[in-house]
């Protein structure tokens, strides 16, 4: 790092910081524009919030080590996630906007009642704001010591520190972060998240394009992976040339199929994940926060996959006996990249990082404010007040998120503890939304268990010995925990006609599980499941389409990208002629189009 290139960083920091700074008096007003940016942004906002909150710092380094280790099919391991983020678009996104929350944690008193939900709702708002948030913000804060150090940021100036003296320059990172987020709220976030997405896109793309340069172009960087790993790291799924299953291409069959089959719909995050409703929360309405999903779908998975893995499969040749693979990234850009260029890659990781540090502030902040202090302790407080004790948890939740930094080692290590420890509940938080006869308790036994036995599995050396697999412990948590929820379910009482007419009334869902409430209210359901779990389906078939037909075609896989690309045609084409279909809701005789009387 030479002078320029420090320039060039702080005039991102100070870009940034101004940005921040000038959207405080937008969230300044009250607890809908501090969390939610009073329920007013529009959709090429949240969407590229969303991706710009998925792209940290940690992962580009988590691809690198995945790549390095596992090959491209490796990265099942979050594109699984694809099909429940498919689901968000044409399932949930209207729902969670037309339930007009702040956080999700605020649903279960929606959906549930009486004390249960008030003890399901605190449970879940201290788990997400704390435990689970500060996890994540401590493993991103890793990810940055990791750039720190292999970019010889110290020695650059001068200084030979210690490891803690470069988490507490990581630390000093994340206290600006929460100077802008914590005076802005949401506004800020969203804004800055704006302008920091397309900086870290252009620093990964810069980088990919500089370094296959440098092996002498793709079609000298392919036959350079083949030769230089015993697995075939290039294969897209686990599939021999012969189509036949292999345990060689990088994963093994079970795990490639405990992400396909169970990863995306057991994890907590089935019907969008806290971040991501905070952001369809703040649409401006239904329709906007439906595109603002597509848009995140598109940049998430067809956008940035390839510049990640096109740098990870570099550094698995120049650098073949690296210990630690997640390193590669850090270290192409250090010994290949000029001066200038070199600063303007370090910003666009440092963006990344401020991205998500900056809505996990903010995000946690707003379960201790809305879900614990408001529900629970002040339920009368003043606006003014409520902005102000907004603040103070960001400041908790920065530090308690420093703290996790320092107990953290690997990267994609932690990754799969997060992964493990929300992994059961899924399937109850999208149920819920379909079938009255899902209760608190249920929720709340899944939520509990699946942290614990994620725990167990992940961090007890016997249990990790036991189950080594990492699909084999996706399957033994989701099948445990599917136990506990279905007894605790079965040996409760449901809800209550009054709480559930409610909630079918304010949301207005779908599905036969909501008949009695339907006749009972005479109101008929705004959506359509059918036609939606039709869109679902096209959609997914759009979207794994059109990404690994880029990625066969750039990785000169050209029979790979030409099926890819026409099932993604097609789907397209189906797609749309769904959209054009005006299947009315089913009413009950007597009703209009619109469900009333």
């Amino acid at each position: 790092m030479q002078l320029l290139d420090w320039l060039i960083v702080l005039l991102y920091l100070v870009l940034a910081m101004g940005l921040g700074l000038f959207l405080t008096q937008k969230g300044s007003k009250s607890l809908v524009d501090f969390f939610v940016s009073g329920r007013s942004l529009p959709w090429w906002l949240a969407g590229t919030s969303m991706a710009a909150t998925t792209f940290s710092i940690d992962t580009p380094l988590y691809i690198a080590g995945v790549v390095g280790t596992r090959g491209i099919v490796g990265n099942w391991e979050w594109w699984s996630f694809a099909i429940a983020h498919v689901i968000l678009i044409y399932v949930f996104a209207r729902l969670w906007r037309r339930s007009e929350i702040v956080t999700d944690a605020q649903l279960t008193e929606m959906r549930y009642g009486g004390k249960p939900a008030a003890f399901l709702r605190g449970t879940k708002a201290f788990l997400f704001a704390l435990p689970i948030n500060c996890i994540g913000i401590g493993y991103a804060m890793l990810a940055m010591v990791k750039v720190v150090d292999a970019l010889e940021l110290w020695q650059s100036v001068g200084i030979e520190p210690g490891q803690n003296v470069k988490l507490w320059s990581v630390v000093g990172v994340s206290i600006f972060v929460l100077v802008y987020s914590g005076f802005s709220g949401l506004w800020g976030v969203v804004a800055t998240d704006f302008f920091q997405f397309f900086l870290g896109l252009l620093g990964a793309i810069m980088v990919a394009v500089i370094a296959v340069n440098h092996v002498g172009g793709i079609h000298e960087l392919i036959p350079m992976v083949q030769a230089s790993t015993d697995f075939d790291a290039l294969s897209f799924i686990p599939l021999t040339e012969n189509w036949g299953w292999s345990d060689t291409a990088g994963i093994s069959l079970t795990t490639f199929s405990a992400y396909v089959f169970v990863q995306w719909w057991s994890f907590r995050r089935s019907d969008g994940g806290g971040e991501f409703i905070q952001r369809l929360a703040a649409a401006k309405d239904e329709a906007e926060a439906e595109k603002s999903a597509w848009l995140f779908n598109i940049l998430h998975y067809v956008v940035r996959t390839w510049p990640w893995i096109l740098v990870a499969l570099v550094a698995l040749v120049i650098y073949p006996d690296l210990s630690d693979r997640e390193l590669g990234y850090p270290k192409l850009m250090l010994d290949f990249l000029p001066t200038g260029l070199l600063g303007l890659a370090v910003a666009s990781l440092v963006a990344a990082f401020m991205s998500t540090v900056s809505t996990s502030i903010n995000w946690g902040a707003s379960y201790l404010t809305n879900d614990l202090y408001l529900r629970f302790f002040r339920p009368e407080a003043p606006q003014t007040e409520l902005v102000l004790v907004g603040r103070l948890a960001s400041i908790l939740v920065t530090v308690l998120g420093g703290v996790a930094a320092f107990f953290t080692e690997d990267v994609s290590t932690v990754f799969r503890l997060v992964i493990a420890i929300g992994t059961g509940p899924g399937l109850v938080l999208m149920l819920r939304w379909f079938w009255w006869r899902i209760n608190a308790a249920a929720e709340w036994a899944a939520m509990v268990c699946g942290f614990v036995i994620g725990l167990i599995t992940s961090l007890n050396p016997e249990a990790l010995s036991a189950i080594p697999d990492f699909g084999t412990r996706l399957l033994v948590i989701s099948g445990i925990t599917a136990v506990v929820w279905i007894t605790v379910m079965l040996v409760t009482p449901p809800e209550s006609d009054e709480t559930l007419d409610a909630f079918y009334c304010k949301v207005r869902p779908a599905g036969i599980g909501w008949r009695r409430q339907r006749e009972r209210t005479g109101i008929a359901p705004i959506q359509n499941l059918k036609l939606d779990s039709l869109r679902v389906i096209a959609a997914t078939f759009v979207l794994f389409g059109a990404m690994f037909s880029v990625g066969g075609f750039l990785l000169l896989r050209s029979l790979t990208g030409w099926i890819w690309l026409i099932l993604g045609i097609l789907a397209w084409f189906w797609l749309r002629k769904l959209d054009q279909q005006v299947i009315p809701p089913m009413p009950r005789p007597g009703l209009d189009d619109r469900g009333t009387l």
